[in-house]
Order: structure tokens, then C-alpha cells, then sequence
């Protein structure tokens, strides 16, 4: 049997192409590019890290 896991890992650990990432997640290019630049490939991290910058200020 061959228990292949890394196929799983990979959509995970490719990175997004910026202007995709600014326009799914509202954000402007030099501010997604820092948010790609700051978390790396992770693609969770990056997420959550453009979710905390796109909330308003309350």
C-alpha cells in the first residue's frame, strides 16, 4: 500500500499570485504583497493575515 500524503499538502503550500490574492481578499496590491511577503507560501496563514487587514477599526 502506498500512503501518498504530500498530494494534500501541495494546494496548501503553493503560493498565491498577487494580484489574485489582493482581489479575493479586497485588499490593494502593496498591501497583499506585504501580507505574501510577511507569511510565505502558506496559503492559511496568508488568508487570515488578509482577513485581520481588511477589518475595519471599530
Amino acid at each position: 500500500m502506498n500512503d501518498d500524503f504530500s498530494i494534500a499538502n501541495k494546494s496548501e503550500n503553493q503560493p498565491y499570485e498577487v494580484t489574485s490574492f489582493a482581489k479575493k481578499h479586497g485588499l490593494t496590491i502593496p498591501a497583499a504583497d506585504a501580507v505574501l511577503f510577511a507569511k510565505g507560501p502558506s496559503r492559511t496563514a496568508c488568508a487570515a493575515a488578509a482577513l485581520a487587514c481588511s477589518r475595519p477599526i471599530r
